[in-house]
């Protein structure tokens, strides 16, 4: 993870609720497990999921990784898109919004 990108708000375009796709599922070299996050928000740029600043994953993340995810339109129902997808931010939620949490923004690559 990259530290040096979690003081600078990377999150200035509006969001809206995701409409598109529910989740995501992705693994990494390293993991023994296979990680599924709720999509939080999308903006034009991209999409954003929110990570328990705990979580065992989150020593393996950092900006600039480039993960194969599989989309979810729904909980429990099959994937409807494989893609790469970028790390293009990693950052601290604040207290009182998302403390104890970091906001990890995705960018589809190739769409």
């Amino acid at each position: 993870m990259n530290e040096n990108n979690t003081d600078i708000e990377r999150r200035v375009e509006s969001r809206t609720l995701p409409k598109q796709y529910h989740s995501v599922q992705f693994t990494k070299q390293g993991l023994n497990i296979i990680y599924q996050f709720k999509i939080w928000n999308i903006s034009t740029k991209g999409m954003c999921i929110l990570v328990r600043e705990d979580s065992h994953v989150m020593s393996h993340l950092k900006v600039g990784d480039i993960l194969d995810m599989k989309y979810y339109l729904e909980e429990g129902k099959r994937p409807v898109d494989q893609s790469k997808t970028e790390i293009i931010h990693i950052t601290k939620g604040k207290p009182g919004q998302f403390e104890g949490h970091y906001l990890v923004g995705l960018s589809k690559l190739g769409t």
